[in-house]
């Protein structure tokens, strides 16, 4: 018997809608694994696609779906603002289903992750309170050691002064940082 416990349906009630599914995957050249708790599809290692339960509905998701076509307008975004790339195609009932459309995606998302088109996300500006871009700029030394550091590890550093609400918190805070700054030790490297 096939093992279900990594599918994901939160209120088990998708059982044979999801294995509906996974019927019509298995028709594809897509390789599934387990990521996040779930089964997703992959080409080439690279993530498709993904399929799981909800409350209210059951579906796949397409994990750069921004780039299908979508001619039937089936596609949602989960989280309008908030999610960039990936798009579900929802379903209520196994009966919703419709096996060529869907493949029709589905081949169509492969070819996508062929040609390379992926989401890439916005990098951010770091921001830096004058605070900390005074102490900067008074040591030459300590820029240089700041500069050292990864993005992430230098955005850890600059929360941690941007936080403090008091001066005297920001001085203390500082005076601790820097010295492991020069010595190049990252503020969380010991929880790593």
């Amino acid at each position: 018997m096939e093992d279900k416990k990594h599918v994901w349906d939160k209120v088990s009630q998708w059982e044979e809608e999801l294995d509906y599914l996974k019927s019509i995957l298995n028709k594809t050249d897509l390789v599934e694994t387990t990521k996040w708790g779930t089964s997703i599809y992959t080409h080439n290692n690279k993530n498709v696609l993904g399929i799981g339960g909800f409350k209210s509905y059951f579906g796949v998701w397409f994990i750069n779906g921004v780039f299908l076509k979508d001619e039937a307008n089936v596609l949602v975004n989960a989280q309008e603002g908030i999610t960039k790339a990936l798009r579900q195609w929802r379903f209520n009932s196994k009966n919703e289903i419709n096996e060529k459309l869907l493949l029709s995606y589905i081949k169509e998302a492969i070819q996508n992750e062929s040609k390379g088109l992926r989401h890439k996300p916005e990098k951010k500006e770091i921001e830096i309170c004058d605070f900390f871009q005074n102490e900067l700029n008074n040591d030459i030394k300590f820029n240089k050691a700041f500069e050292t550091f990864s993005l992430s590890k230098q955005k850890e550093f600059l929360e941690y002064i941007a936080t403090a609400k008091q001066e005297k918190t920001k001085i203390s805070r500082m005076e601790k940082i820097k010295q492991m700054i020069l010595q190049n030790i990252g503020l969380n490297d010991k929880y790593r």
